[in-house]
């Protein structure tokens, strides 16, 4: 199959302040608008400031139409793909309109309705309309629900931090997913005062003017533990693991697809992924092609693919990427940081055995549009050396002390339903065990859990007058706002000369391979 070639786009366009050092040196690209003061209130008023960057249009939010399918015939599944990779183009297109009319959107209220939202329900509407064609010439049946998930909505600077005021966020340290998030909104920084005419901060902040900001750090030292006790162990429980060293990435194995689910479709993930152990890993990768890849672990056996969303530090440096679809056009600006760890490790149940992985499993953990999605699926791990075992964040990073390291950690679900390999919104075929009990419920296998491990080097980011400087953040979506919690990972099984059901039976026995 040919690759498909989509329409280049024009980069990210962000009004920034020209005298303003710290942009230039990465200190916050910050997007603006015209602040139209009443007459009661005083044009020196940082409370002013705050208001307008609270009102101001941040981001686009749209439902997640991939999320919602549960049935996709086999016939149908590429052009279903390809069909929802385009509303996923169709949400970067407008946030890159969104971010480059800040002017338009002062001077006429009604722009961002007229000129960006209504425009983009119409071609979601026509997305949509041509999945349900792609499933019913092949006999499926496609939910007609679907059909009202076309419009899209806006967000302010204050909705997108909502939440993290608290600072535990439902963290849930056995890999379970997180589905409570917190309610409480991020207190708005002291900002310098605004008149009428002057240009205001909207709260996006980051190198590329669509974030992380400020409230997306948070001093490590000062959180209170939150780590939870894990299950006990039962009688039946598998205690063994399996270790896999495949490397860091340091030969720079990168891209922006994701075959996972956007299959045949350049830049499908509008973002940048390092991948360890499998090699030759991309949108038009098969199950055949992978397995006949060469592998960076160790264990030549080990042909599984792990791939996750690469951290960059925002310092005003730039890569390689910078003029790049998925890189510095979409808003993922920065230095790329490869791992000084990366540890990958199977570990057991605590209530039962575990069966044998198959073959092609493909496993998402976590979700790269909780922004907008909210948090049912986060499932991040944001800490640093020496506080592992105390505190776990999902909806900030930690500013570590000096001499600690920053940790990501992906507990990956555990239960499999037993029969499919993948599944039409790539989540209902595995599930997290219950985390009080370790149990898999309603029918579903314990399979060994996947767990990685990746450190990082980062100099401490530090927060000025309510700006942070030399950030650091995860790639993503644009319209996500480089958040902690769209951090997420991705996995496909594919071994060889019996690798799986060895380690199964490494965590079934009690021991600890490698």
């Amino acid at each position: 199959m040919g690759r498909n070639i989509r329409k280049r786009r024009s980069p990210l366009t962000v009004k920034v302040i020209a005298a303003s050092a710290a942009v230039a040196l990465g200190g916050g690209g910050l997007l603006y608008a015209q602040m139209n003061a009443s007459a009661h209130e005083s044009n020196n008023s940082a409370q002013n400031y705050t208001k307008a960057a609270a009102a101001t249009v941040a981001t686009i939010s749209c439902p997640d139409v991939g999320q919602k399918l549960t049935s996709v015939p086999d016939k149908a599944k590429q052009g279903v793909a390809t069909e929802l990779a385009n509303l996923d183009k169709q949400i970067t297109e407008a946030y890159s309109r969104l971010a480059s009319t800040r002017q338009a959107q002062a001077n006429d209220a009604n722009f961002v309705q007229n000129a960006i939202i209504g425009p983009l329900k119409e071609k979601r509407a026509a997305t949509i309309d041509r999945i349900r064609i792609d499933i019913t010439r092949v006999g499926g049946q496609f939910n007609s629900a679907l059909s009202q998930l076309a419009a899209c909505t806006t967000q302010t600077a204050n909705q997108t931090t909502a939440g993290q005021g608290n600072n535990n966020g439902g963290q849930n340290n056995n890999g379970g997913q997180n589905n409570n998030g917190n309610n409480g909104q991020a207190s708005a920084s002291a900002a310098p005062s605004a008149s009428a005419s002057t240009p205001v901060d909207v709260g996006i902040g980051g190198q590329a003017g669509n974030g992380p900001t400020a409230a997306d750090f948070v001093d490590i030292t000062k959180v209170a533990p939150n780590v939870l006790a894990k299950p006990q162990n039962t009688g039946q429980a598998s205690t063994g693991t399996f270790t896999t060293r495949c490397g860091t990435n340091q030969n720079k194995n990168h891209n922006t697809d994701n075959v996972i689910v956007a299959p045949g479709v350049n830049n499908g993930a509008h973002h940048l992924h390092d991948y360890v152990g499998n090699q030759k890993v991309n949108a038009f990768s098969t199950n055949d092609s992978m397995l006949a890849a060469p592998s960076s672990c160790q264990n030549q056996s080990d042909l599984s693919s792990y791939y996750w969303p690469v951290v960059r530090i925002q310092n005003g440096t730039q890569d390689f990427d910078q003029n790049a679809l998925g890189g510095g056009t979409e808003g993922n600006v920065g230095k790329i940081l490869t791992p000084v760890q990366a540890q990958i490790k199977y570990v057991g149940s605590p209530a039962s055995k575990v069966v044998a992985m198959p073959q092609f499993l493909r496993i998402i953990t976590g979700d790269a549009k909780t922004t907008t999605n909210g948090l049912a699926n986060a499932n991040a791990h944001w800490s640093c050396t020496g506080f592992e075992n105390k505190v776990q964040l999902t909806q900030q990073y930690p500013i570590c002390p000096q001499g600690s390291q920053v940790v990501r950690t992906f507990a990956f679900q555990s239960c499999w339903d037993g029969t499919n390999i993948d599944s039409a919104n790539h989540r209902t075929h595995v599930a997290f065990a219950d985390p009080a009990s370790g149990v898999c419920g309603n029918g579903f296998k314990a399979i060994p859990q996947l767990t990685m491990r990746l450190v990082y080097n980062i100099t401490p980011p530090t927060i000025q007058n309510g700006q942070v400087k030399n950030a650091y953040a995860v790639d993503g979506f644009p319209e996500q706002l480089h958040k902690a919690a769209t951090d997420h990972d991705d996995f496909i099984s594919i071994t060889k000369n019996n690798l799986a059901a060895k380690i199964a039976n490494c965590i079934n026995t009690g021991k600890k391979c490698q």
